[in-house]
């Protein structure tokens, strides 16, 4: 149902699952395993994986921080997109990448919920995306000093939110990780 014409295949987005961002994160293991369980269907399916990997004062490029958790691992052949802003798509190739590849919808996991998941997902969305969020592969850290809510709260906010997100032509919904099925698609 996108707004993007000639756009018909699916993409996965993998954001910010880097060691400084979720060394701290709710349900971190968890997390990484249903992410790892996605990027599984998504190769068997012939479905384009993108890494996405922030980097900022805080997460210093080529650091131990800012390097993708070990458990995740990238193929040479699948696109990482750098960037330095919440949403994906500023300043960055990942709009030209996804055109590329005929992609108009997307199934974003990753980190910060609250932050870069946020963000991306109503980018993806104001550009014509049909937008999933998978709600058991996503997470944030523990903000509460800072006036956030507890972690669960705001995965569980994010999660309700996005499946009441609406907008003609696009469609958004939250689902689990078991919900997700990528389909074969043709080269």
């Amino acid at each position: 149902m996108t707004t993007l014409p000639d756009r018909p295949h699916t993409a996965l987005l993998v954001i910010d699952v880097q060691n400084g961002v979720v060394e701290r994160a709710h349900d971190r293991d968890g997390v990484i395993a249903n992410i790892n369980v996605l990027v599984g269907k998504a190769r068997a399916a012939d479905v384009p994986v993108i890494w996405v990997q922030h980097s900022d004062d805080d997460l210093e490029r080529d650091s131990e921080p800012w390097q993708y958790v070990p458990e995740l691992v990238r193929r040479d052949a699948e696109p990482l997109v750098h960037k330095i802003y919440g949403d994906s798509f500023e300043g960055t190739a990942l709009e030209a990448l996804l055109a590329e590849r005929g992609v108009g919808q997307l199934v974003v996991t990753g980190a910060q919920s609250d932050v870069c998941i946020r963000a991306t997902l109503h980018g993806a969305f104001v550009r014509g995306y049909d937008v999933t969020l998978v709600g058991n592969a996503h997470t944030t850290q523990d903000l509460s000093e800072y006036g956030a809510p507890a972690p669960h709260q705001v995965i569980a906010h994010t999660n309700l939110y996005w499946q009441w997100h609406s907008a003609p032509g696009r469609s958004a919904k939250t689902v689990d990780t078991d919900e997700v099925t990528f389909t074969a698609e043709a080269s």
